[in-house]
C-alpha cells in the first residue's frame, strides 16, 4: 500500500494494523540479527475472523514496519493459531545445518470426525475441534518458511482447548520449555531440540481469574526494582469472553518463581491482578531473543475485545497493536507488581511540543486548550488541590468526547468512552471504567497516547494502565482541561502532535 492508502477513516496513524482484513493475536515475536518479527493471527480474505494464517511484519525500530506476505497458511493439519517464534542458535533443532535460524511453534487446528480421535471413541458425536502444537522453520531471516515433516508434535485429545504455545530457552536446566494454555490452567513441557516434548507440570486450577478460557500465556523473569540478584518470573494469561463479565476478553498475570519444571505463584489463590485495566489490550506477549545489550522486556497486546472485535467500525482492514510496551516489576506496598512504559522508539515521531503550566482549573474555569490534534502524545502533572474529579476531554467536539479522569475520594483512574464516538456495533462498547491509582506526593500524572482510533493511558509511572478503542469523528480534534466541585492544579503539560509512521519517506524506505 502506499501512504496516501493509510488514510481511512480511524486508521491508525502510528500503530501497527494490517495493511486490509482482519488481524487478531500478535503472534512468534522474535528479534533475530537486526529485525523485529511481528507474525499476527489474520484472515486475508476477510474482515471478521475466519480461516487463521501468520501474518507478518519486519521493523528495525519498533514503530516503522515492512509488511511481508502471508507466512504460515493453513495445511492438512488444520488452520494456524496462535504461538510463538524463537532463535535456534546452535540448531538444537537440526533443521540448519549446524547454524542458526527461526523456529516457529503454533496449534494447528482443524475439525475431524469423531471416529478419527480415540476421545470420541463411543462418544456418540459427529466431529469435534482438536488441537495440536507444530513447528515451522525458516532458513532465511524469516522470510519463507518450511512446515515440519512431523508435525504435530505435541498432541492431547483429552483438552479440547490446547492451545497458544509460548516457547523458550532455559539456561540454568539447558532445554526448551514450554507453557500452553489447556482450557482452565497452563501446561509446561520441556524439550531438548524443539521436536520432542515431555509434560512438566501444570498450574492454575485454582488460582487466578476463570472468568473466561485461559489462552496465549506468556512467561518470564525479570528483576525486582532493577536489582539483577533478586528476581521473580511473570507469568501472564489472558482470559476470553464470558457473556457474565462486561469486561470482556483481558490479562491477568502472576509473579512468582520458576524452576524449570514448575510455577508457584507468590499470590493468594483468590487474588487476581490485571495486567491493563482497559477494554482493549488482549493476547499481549513478548518478543524472544532480544540483545542482551538491549535488556529490555517487550510486550505488545491486541487492542480490541471478544465482545465486539468482529463489529468494530472499520471498512478495509479491522483491528490494531497497542503501542510496544517495556515491562519492569516494582515493589509496592500491595505487593511486587508489573510496570508498564511505552517503548522510547516512540519519540522519534515527536514533532515540536506545546506546553502550559500553572493553571488553575475549576468548574468554572475549564481550560480549553488552543490546538487540535487526532494523533498525539500527552504528558500531564496535576496536583490535587480540592477538586472531587479532573482530568481531560479529549477528541472533543460539541457532542464527542472521551474523558481520562481521577476520582479523587475513590483514588481511581478512569476512562470514560460513553460520548466518545460511533458505538451503536455494540452495547458493551460505551462505557466507564476505572483502575486503581494512589497519588504521588499529592500529585497524579499522566502519560497518554492518542491515535485516530484509541487512547492509552499509563498513570503513576506505569502502574496504572488502560488501553481503549475510540471511534470519533475526524472534527472531534479538541482538548479540555476540567475539574468537578473543587479546584485541581496543572503543575505542566506538554503536547507532542506525532509523525504518521506512513510518511512517503518511511514507504520510500521500503515500509510500505
Amino acid at each position: 500500500m502506499k501512504a496516501s492508502e493509510y488514510v481511512e477513516k480511524y486508521r491508525p496513524q502510528y500503530h501497527f494494523s494490517p495493511p486490509s482484513n482482519w488481524m487478531n493475536d500478535p503472534n512468534g515475536m522474535v528479534y533475530y540479527e537486526g529485525e523485529y518479527h511481528l507474525f499476527y493471527q489474520h484472515h486475508p480474505q476477510s474482515t471478521i475472523w475466519g480461516p487463521m494464517h501468520w501474518g507478518h511484519a519486519v521493523s528495525t525500530d519498533l514503530i516503522h514496519w515492512q509488511h511481508l506476505p502471508v507466512a504460515l497458511a493453513p495445511d492438512h493439519n488444520g488452520m494456524i493459531f496462535s504461538g510463538s517464534a524463537v532463535v535456534d542458535a546452535h540448531d538444537s533443532s537440526g533443521f540448519f545445518d549446524g547454524g542458526s535460524g527461526l523456529v516457529a511453534i503454533f496449534t494447528h487446528h482443524d475439525t475431524v470426525q469423531a471416529s478419527e480421535t480415540a476421545a470420541d471413541a463411543g462418544a456418540g458425536t459427529t466431529s469435534r475441534t482438536r488441537q495440536r502444537q507444530s513447528l515451522a522453520y525458516s532458513t532465511d531471516k524469516g522470510r519463507t518458511w518450511t512446515m515440519y515433516a512431523g508435525n504435530p508434535v505435541l498432541s492431547d485429545e483429552s483438552i479440547v482447548d490446547f492451545r497458544d504455545p509460548k516457547v523458550f530457552w532455559h539456561a540454568e536446566s539447558s532445554r526448551w520449555v514450554m507453557v500452553l494454555a489447556a482450557g482452565d490452567h497452563v501446561r509446561f513441557y520441556t524439550s531438548p531440540n524443539l521436536r520432542e516434548w515431555t509434560f512438566a507440570s501444570e498450574f492454575g486450577k485454582t488460582e487466578g481469574s476463570h472468568d473466561g478460557v485461559w489462552e496465549c500465556p506468556d512467561l518470564f523473569e525479570l528483576p525486582v526494582d532493577g536489582h539483577p540478584h533478586e528476581r521473580k518470573w511473570v507469568l501472564l494469561v489472558s482470559i476470553g469472553d464470558s457473556p457474565d463479565c462486561p469486561e470482556g476478553s483481558r490479562t491477568q498475570y502472576f509473579v512468582g518463581d520458576f524452576n524449570g519444571e514448575s510455577f508457584s505463584s507468590d499470590l493468594a489463590d483468590d487474588e487476581v491482578i490485571w495486567m491493563d485495566e482497559g477494554r482493549d489490550n488482549y493476547a499481549g506477549v513478548t518478543w524472544s531473543d532480544v540483545p542482551a545489550e538491549d535488556g529490555r522486556r517487550l510486550l505488545i497486546g491486541w487492542m480490541s475485545n471478544w465482545k465486539y472485535a468482529n463489529f468494530t467500525p472499520t471498512t478495509s482492514w479491522r483491528s490494531a497493536m497497542t503501542v510496544p510496551r517495556v515491562l519492569t516489576l516494582k515493589r509496592t506496598d500491595e505487593g511486587i507488581r508489573l510496570y508498564q512504559q511505552p517503548v522510547q522508539e516512540l519519540s522519534a515521531l515527536r514533532e515540536a511540543p506545546l506546553g502550559w503550566s500553572a493553571l488553575a482549573i475549576g468548574p468554572d474555569r475549564p481550560q480549553t486548550i488552543d490546538w487540535e490534534g487526532k494523533a498525539f502524545e500527552l504528558e500531564a502533572e496535576f496536583e490535587l488541590a480540592g477538586a472531587a474529579e479532573f482530568g481531560l476531554k479529549l477528541r472533543k467536539s460539541g457532542s464527542e468526547e472521551t474523558v481520562v479522569g481521577y476520582d479523587a475520594a475513590l483514588e481511581k483512574l478512569f476512562i470514560d468512552r460513553t460520548a466518545s464516538g460511533e458505538s451503536a456495533f455494540s452495547p458493551a462498547f460505551a462505557v466507564r471504567h476505572d483502575a486503581a491509582l494512589k497519588p504521588d506526593g499529592g500529585r497524579i500524572k499522566l502519560h497518554i497516547f492518542v491515535d485516530w482510533s484509541s487512547v492509552e493511558v499509563f498513570a503513576g509511572g506505569g502502574r496504572a494502565v488502560m488501553s481503549d478503542l475510540i471511534f470519533p469523528d475526524d472534527a472531534s480534534q479538541g482538548v479540555e482541561l476540567y475539574a468537578v466541585e473543587g479546584q485541581v492544579k496543572l503543575i505542566s503539560m506538554k503536547i507532542y502532535p506525532l509523525a504518521s509512521i506512513y510518511s512517503r519517506q518511511a514507504v520510500s524506505a521500503g515500509q510500505s
